[in-house]
């Protein structure tokens, strides 16, 4: 389903959806999406309600569970102004699947195509949505390259935005890996149901890391970063991934301080 009409995201507060992994996981990488936007004069509001998006459901074929968790999603941010997620995958699945999940009730049809429209991954919204492309960032001399996961560069189009953010950071270079638009074997549950194909298809994202001879590994989502990491370290490899959004808080703390 194509995106529904979307208002302007400026001069709105920001509603946070931190997602079950940056949650459970990587806590701090939501905390680098509140710096970010706080330095931008950005009010953050965080829903204590909010679960899963219900995806992990959806993609296994289990919608009437996907529904129920989807509706939880819609209860929480019923009086957001705007959505900011730090996830490409999760950003997609209720931009793209909502509408189509809730197609045969017309109730909830009409809050899932109003989520839809007001929620935005992190990296579009600072470049598309605000039209902020440079946040005066600095870091020590430091070759990145990407990783383009693939619910944020097929199902949203996000390519450049991250790396227009991170070229404005002074001291980064980047450099480009032969399969940054590659998947890196995750699919959620695809690296459980089809193991040996998941592993096949990580072993080649790694190879092409290490080949790079960069310092770090930027992605949109921190399923795929968790993916890579797990390869990188069985490997006893040095280089790891990190989210784009927390390159982009280190920046500032840098700059700040310098």
């Amino acid at each position: 389903m194509a995106d529904v009409l979307r208002p302007s995201p400026r001069y709105k507060p920001v509603s946070l959806f931190v997602t079950c992994m940056i949650d459970t996981l990587y806590p701090q990488t939501g905390v680098s999406v509140v710096e970010v936007l706080e330095h931008l004069g950005i009010e953050v509001r965080f829903p204590m309600a909010q679960t899963c998006c219900g995806q992990p459901a959806f993609n296994t074929g289990f919608w009437d569970d996907a529904r129920e968790v989807a509706r939880q999603f819609l209860r929480a941010f019923a009086d957001a102004d705007l959505i900011v997620t730090p996830s490409g995958s999760c950003a997609t699945m209720v931009r793209h699947y909502y509408p189509q999940l809730f197609a045969d009730d017309p109730a909830w049809r009409k809050r899932a195509v109003r989520a839809a429209s007001i929620t935005w991954e992190i990296t579009e919204y600072l470049i598309d949505g605000l039209g902020v492309t440079d946040l005066k960032a600095k870091l020590p001399p430091t070759r990145v390259a990407f990783h383009d996961s693939c619910h944020g560069l097929r199902g949203l189009g996000l390519k450049h935005q991250a790396r227009q953010l991170v070229s404005q950071i002074e001291g980064v270079s980047i450099h480009e890996i032969k399969s940054a638009e590659q998947c890196c074997g995750f699919g959620g549950t695809f690296s459980v149901k089809m193991a040996p194909i998941s592993n096949a298809m990580l072993q080649e994202k790694i190879q092409d890391i290490v080949a790079a001879d960069v310092d770090v590994v930027l992605t949109g989502d921190c399923s795929c970063m968790t993916h890579i990491n797990g390869g990188l370290s069985r490997q006893g490899k040095r280089i790891r991934t990190m989210h784009i959004i927390d390159l982009l808080a280190r920046g500032l703390k840098a700059a700040q301080h310098a």
